[in-house]
């Protein structure tokens, strides 16, 4: 079934990416991430002239037209990783990348060592109605870094746009015992049928979690 707008997508290991690329794709793909890791064993060599990026920076935004767009997403993930990209890299990639580039960016954010330095990208993403980033942007790394108001907002702003609650991630954790969540959750609603408007269908599933009760068992527990 064809991926929505929406809907966040799986990315690929290298063994996965392999298995599904042609001989070329894996070739280039080779050679971008012995850029990538090049870099990463370089940090203090920058390139030359006030304008220039390093080689997989470059290779980051084509990857789609080499590796395929179905791809882009894991491709474009494996090189972050692999130049162990720092936020300044990560923020220039997401500020001058288009929206399938910035995704990258929002579903990689959580395997990179940035703890919340990276937090003001989940924010600008959160301020789009791009249900695309929307979707990425409420994965692990806002889980992790969001505090608890732009938490809320996060959760609200998937209703808004028709983004499944289910992208947000510990969303039951998160939402258990959360009373300003509900009330909230209740407002929307209101809004919503005062304005002759249907309310989502996923409202009832997450204000049924913020219904205080035993805490939800972790892969830690």
């Amino acid at each position: 079934m064809p991926m929505t707008p929406s809907q966040t997508p799986s990315l690929l290991t290298r063994g996965q990416l392999d298995d599904r690329l042609g001989g070329a794709a894996r070739a280039w793909l080779d050679e971008a991430l012995a850029e990538a890791a090049h870099a990463a064993a370089h940090e203090d060599a920058a390139p030359a002239g006030p304008y220039a990026v390093p080689p997989w920076e470059l290779r980051f935004a084509a990857a789609g037209r080499h590796c395929g767009l179905e791809h882009a997403d894991s491709v474009r993930a494996l090189l972050l990783l692999e130049a162990r990209a720092a936020l300044p890299a990560v923020t220039r990639l997401y500020e001058q990348g288009t929206a399938a580039e910035r995704r990258a960016v929002l579903l990689t954010l959580h395997r990179l060592d940035l703890g919340p330095t990276a937090r003001h990208l989940v924010e600008d993403a959160l301020r789009t109605n791009d249900t695309r980033l929307v979707a990425a942007a409420v994965g692990p790394y806002a889980a992790a870094h969001l505090d608890t108001h732009q938490w809320r907002h996060a959760v609200l702003k998937c209703l808004f746009t028709g983004v499944p609650v289910e992208a947000v991630d510990a969303l039951a954790h998160r939402a258990r015992g959360d009373a300003e969540l509900a009330r909230m959750l209740g407002d929307f609603a209101a809004e919503r049928t005062a304005a002759g408007r249907s309310v989502p269908a996923d409202l009832t599933r997450v204000l049924d979690l913020t219904t205080p009760g035993p805490a939800v068992p972790t892969e830690e527990s």
